[in-house]
């Protein structure tokens, strides 16, 4: 139920419908059903995947997404020295798929 939670605490700053181009925002009922489903990895999981790649960041927003039919959880950090990072995740292996500076 914690988990349940805290899913969709995370995904209930899905931006409004449009926003995307790639790919499209998931809602918080679409995403519990996945993660009951066993599609995508539990939300602390791949917080603590995308703190992996900068251990000393904290977690700004976060989201998730389909693109090109693939669950992407876009997380954005900022590190230590104040410096913005953006780390993609698959969603449902935890693989980081991309981390790059935001400038």
């Amino acid at each position: 139920m914690k988990q349940l939670v805290t899913l969709i605490a995370s995904v209930s700053f899905v931006a409004a419908a449009g926003f995307a181009r790639a790919g499209d925002d998931i809602g918080p009922d679409k995403a519990v059903e996945l993660l009951q489903a066993g599609a995508i990895k539990p939300f602390e999981q791949l917080n603590a995947a995308a703190l992996a790649t900068h251990p000393d960041g904290t977690i700004g927003e976060t989201e998730l997404e389909n693109e090109y039919g693939k669950y992407v959880y876009k997380v954005e950090l900022r590190d230590a020295e104040g410096r913005k990072w953006d780390v993609d995740l698959d969603a449902a292996t935890g693989a980081v798929l991309s981390d790059r500076r935001d400038d």
